[in-house]
């Protein structure tokens, strides 16, 4: 290794960004995609960008054929050419983020650490866009994109996502959570009266933590609600009832900052022939997963598939209510990188509720940006993410030694 890596900082030289993707996600796939699609994308003159996978049971692997889609998932012989890193978390006061090699046996030489000045994350799901790799990153002091430790956890907890827009003005839906049980993935029909409360059926029942309409379904019975746990629990802990909507339409937006102002990207509205999207639908024939690689500098018209409506025609109240309470939960968790915002509504009755907040969305939602009423390209987008994991980054330093002189109980050099 070069002593590049051990002093990325100097002024002449890049900003080396490490694009985290992968995971112990059940979106991990998307998240390949999306890792994918960045790394491409970021601008070249500017940084110089590696990237860092993480397999399904948590390994952590560096090596440049890992910029090859077609490797996905890699096979042994792939693995032979890859290192396996773990993070170095000792909180440098430089910032400077640095790879730790494993070593395969007791005598080779290791290798010296690989830095990186700021990590890029494509993460989608758990261990990666809940904020535990948030402060992972924050414990080893390193810039990381994207939103803040204790906003991606709220956002991606839709219990706590209600919570905290109470007396916000922003319609959600009643719900009630049930927790998986002690013992087993079946909880009692007495348990389920006692949580079902005053809601109607039919209900949805969907996982507390988890996104892309993952483990999603649609009950009519304390029975079906029953059945349809088990599935839920085998990958959350929680899971959430709420009433089912008539005449369901979802429309989705994005949310970043421009500067000090709080901007929101076009609308979209996800087609389907199901009254519920599925995962497939929603990010196997759209964002770039079929055929074809993001081209960095260009426009993405040819994304935008017979899966999505942007801008749709919908009543000027409407939208302004989709962009107002996208900012409003924007701002109250002092937002940053650039979240996707879903709703919910009735076609007919034209009501509307905030139904999730996506910290990390397939893709970037880069899409939503490239046709928003300001156009920003996805490098360009993708160098915003950047600078402002930058800024955050500085803006939340400590002194060197934290401890004030009159709490010292012990001499301080």
């Amino acid at each position: 290794m070069s002593e590049r890596q051990l002093a990325p900082n100097c002024s002449t030289m890049k900003k080396r960004v490490a694009v985290f993707f992968g995971g112990r996600s059940p979106e991990h796939d998307v998240s390949i995609i999306t890792g994918l699609q960045a790394l491409h994308a970021i601008d070249q003159e500017n940084f110089s960008a590696f990237p860092v996978y993480v397999t399904p049971r948590g390994n952590w692997l560096y090596g440049d054929i890992l910029r090859d889609r077609r490797i996905y998932l890699p096979k042994d012989a792939v693995l032979e050419q890859l290192h396996s890193v773990t993070l170095d978390v000792r909180p440098n006061v430089d910032g400077i983020g640095r790879l730790l090699f494993q070593t395969k046996s007791g005598f080779q030489r290791v290798p010296a650490p690989v830095a990186f000045d700021v990590a890029f994350l494509a993460f989608h799901g758990l261990f990666g866009e809940d904020g535990r790799i948030q402060g992972l990153f924050e414990l080893a002091n390193v810039p990381y994109t994207g939103m803040r430790l204790s906003a991606s956890s709220i956002c991606m907890d839709k219990a706590a996502t209600k919570r905290a827009l109470a007396d916000t003005g922003v319609c959600v839906l009643p719900s009630t959570i049930i927790r998986r049980p002690a013992f087993g993935l079946f909880p009692t029909v007495s348990d389920l009266k006692q949580h079902v409360g005053n809601l109607s059926f039919p209900v949805i029942v969907k996982p507390v933590h988890l996104g892309s309409s993952i483990g999603v379904a649609k009950a009519s019975t304390l029975e079906e609600i029953r059945a349809v746990l088990p599935p839920i629990f085998q990958l959350d802990d929680e899971a959430v009832i709420e009433p089912f909507v008539q005449n369901l339409v979802e429309y989705n937006v994005a949310v970043r900052r421009d500067g000090s102002e709080v901007v929101t990207s076009a609308i979209e509205q996800p087609k389907s022939s199901d009254v519920l999207l599925d995962f497939k639908a929603k990010y196997c024939s759209a964002d770039g997963i079929g055929d074809g690689e993001k081209i960095p500098g260009t426009s993405s018209q040819g994304m935008l598939s017979l899966t999505r409506t942007i801008n749709p025609a919908l009543d000027r109240a409407i939208i302004e209510k989709i962009r107002t309470w996208a900012t409003i939960c924007f701002s109250l968790l002092n937002g940053n990188g650039a979240p996707r915002i879903d709703f919910i509504s009735n076609s007919k009755t034209g009501e509307v509720w905030l139904n999730e907040v996506n910290p990390c969305p397939g893709s970037l939602g880069f899409f939503l940006w490239e046709v928003a009423e300001r156009p920003v390209l996805f490098t360009d987008f993708l160098t915003s993410l950047i600078v402002e994991a930058l800024q955050l980054h500085r803006l939340a330093q400590l002194p060197r030694d934290p401890t004030q002189p009159d709490g010292r109980l012990f001499k301080h050099s």
